[in-house]
């Protein structure tokens, strides 16, 4: 069956007539500063539309000797900062995602050598994500938390691994897999939020909004 195709007004109707956020009853701006669907598409599943979405620019190289908790919590916070100056008096989130084994923070897989080296790593191990949040109130505060999730991952066979690199799956994924895709075969279990592990855990942020006096 063919699917209708909204025109622009409808999609400008519903983009109205979504919900705002509020703080002390008034209805405020929302700017989601990432450029990933997965957070937007997240945001959206629990009833938060965002104004603006609004990624900044931010050099995410990893500095020598930095920790992988250190790293996401520096990080967020930069693309939180990078995108202020454009929206004083909005709340702002930003986020960033780690891939870690032990001390060792993994890549995004940007080529099929790299994603091939973080599948082998991650094989049969436990591994953690961490996800760095960072919110700006219209209070002028800022926020700051750090999400930690455990991910079991099965041993994976040769033939496994050969057939996720050829899904493409894995280009510019954190640790080289998606879990909300093909990767969710590898996963054995989880403890810790789920959300996390696709890009932003949806349980902290409410928990930092909803705990500061904004509501939806």
């Amino acid at each position: 069956m063919t699917g209708a195709v909204l025109s622009s007004s409808h999609q400008d109707q519903k983009q109205a007539e979504a919900p705002r956020i509020r703080a002390g009853g008034k209805p405020i701006r929302l700017v989601l500063a990432s450029a990933s669907p997965r957070r937007l598409d997240l945001l959206r599943q629990i009833g938060l539309e965002p104004d603006l979405v609004d990624p900044p620019h931010t050099d995410e190289a990893v500095r020598r000797g930095e920790l992988p908790r250190d790293y996401a919590k520096r990080v967020a916070l930069e693309k939180l900062q990078a995108a202020l100056a454009r929206h004083a008096g909005a709340v702002v989130v930003a986020a960033d995602t780690v891939v870690a084994c032990g001390r060792r923070i993994l890549p995004k897989a940007e080529d099929e050598a790299t994603a091939l080296q973080c599948l082998r790593l991650l094989s049969g191990r436990r591994h953690r994500v961490l996800g760095g949040i960072a919110v700006a109130l219209p209070d002028g505060r800022n926020l700051l938390r750090v999400a930690s999730t455990t991910v079991i991952f099965k041993q994976l066979s040769a033939a496994e691994i050969a057939h996720y690199l050829a899904s493409q799956e894995w280009l510019g994924k954190a640790g080289g897999y998606a879990i909300q895709g093909r990767g969710a075969v590898f996963v054995r279990g989880i403890i810790g939020s789920y959300s996390n592990v696709v890009g932003l855990s949806l349980p902290d942020l409410a928990a930092m909004l909803q705990g500061n006096g904004i509501d939806w």
